[in-house]
Order: structure tokens, then sequence, then C-alpha cells
């Protein structure tokens, strides 16, 4: 299994605006829940200033969203 890179939340709802995705609501200050139109996809975001994303929380984000890592690492570098 690939290597989970250390991000914060920042980068990973840069990498969901890319793919599309749309802030829907936010739960308090702690959780943003993102939706996609195209295919109704949803994810949860945990949005905690300067923590990054446990590697089993950005692994269920990516799950569901529908990419891999690759796919991710890609992203966010560009």
């Amino acid at each position: 299994m690939p290597r989970f890179p250390a991000v914060g939340s920042r980068e990973v709802i840069r990498v969901l605006v890319r793919l599309g995705f749309v802030l829907r609501r936010q739960a308090g200050t702690s959780h943003a829940i993102f939706r996609r139109a195209s295919d109704n996809r949803r994810t949860v975001v945990p949005v905690h200033s300067r923590k990054t994303i446990k590697q089993r929380t950005l692994a269920a984000i990516l799950r569901d969203v529908g990419i891999d890592m690759d796919e991710f690492r890609r992203l966010l570098t560009t």
C-alpha cells in the first residue's frame, strides 16, 4: 500500500474543489460536508486548524470521492 502524505484539511479541500465538489454545509467549525452534483458523491472533511488528517480518515475520504492515492498526489501538486 502506498504511503499516505501528511496533509491538512486545506490541501484536501483544495483537491476536492478541483474535482468539482462544493461545500454544502459545515457542522460548526469542525467538519465540512462536500457534495458533487454530477454523481451525487458526498464526503466529510474534518477541519481542525494546524492538524494533519489521519491516514485512515484520508483513505475514507478518497474512497468516498472515488479516487486513488496516485490521483490525489497528482491533484495535490498541480
